[in-house]
């Protein structure tokens, strides 16, 4: 299986180029990079502006379909990868978890996506694709129909669940995100106090 960031994003909501956020004292793109290396064979980055990502030492391929959003990025990624299934996270997601990713790829076995469900609401940009996904994302980039799981019901979905998923990651961190500079504060706040988030959680 093949690791793939998704860092083709416009960071409209946060004003930069979240890759770039420093987190902790390193940037995300390259946390989430270590991340991926430590679990996958290959690792490939998705961006429209390769030279800014050359120093993490791997490949970076743009958008094959520009203006097509994380579905094209997908679709891009399952194009470019040695492997016929991919890990896809996007490069916002401070405290990636790697029980969590190694959960989803266990799971992959026999199926064309399969995705985690964190309080109702599917997590597409972190989650498994396989190949076989390509012929339908296309059809729906084709369609301008964008959001990512519209073409879900054209191929087999393995959704899993929270239970699952907090029994590897309790307080369900490795799904937060920072669009914006509020999620960001918050994720600061997190990355100080992590134990009161644990509470919370589990409260």
């Amino acid at each position: 299986m093949t690791g793939i960031v998704l860092a083709g994003g416009k960071s409209s909501r946060m004003g930069f180029n979240k890759a770039f956020i420093d987190f902790g004292g390193r940037r995300l793109i390259e946390a989430t990079v270590d991340c991926l290396k430590a679990l996958f064979p290959e690792v490939l980055i998705i961006a429209n502006d390769p030279p800014n990502y050359a120093y993490l030492g791997v490949k970076v391929v743009p958008d094959l379909i520009p203006d097509s959003g994380s579905l094209g990025g997908i679709y891009t990624g399952l194009s470019a990868a040695s492997h016929p299934a991919c890990f896809f996270v996007a490069c916002d997601m401070p405290f990636l978890n790697a029980d969590l990713i190694k959960l989803l790829i266990r799971e992959a076995e026999g199926w064309d996506v399969v995705v985690p469900r964190v309080g109702g609401e599917l997590q597409p940009l972190h989650a498994v694709y396989a190949r076989s996904c390509l012929p339908f994302i296309k059809e729906a980039i084709d369609a301008h129909a964008l959001k990512i799981v519209r073409f879900f019901p054209k191929v087999k979905v393995k959704i899993i669940e929270e239970p699952a998923l907090r029994a590897v990651d309790p307080p369900l961190l490795g799904f937060m995100n920072v669009n914006t500079p509020p999620e960001l504060e918050q994720a600061e706040a997190v990355r100080r106090h992590p134990h009161s988030r644990q509470r919370s959680s589990e409260s």
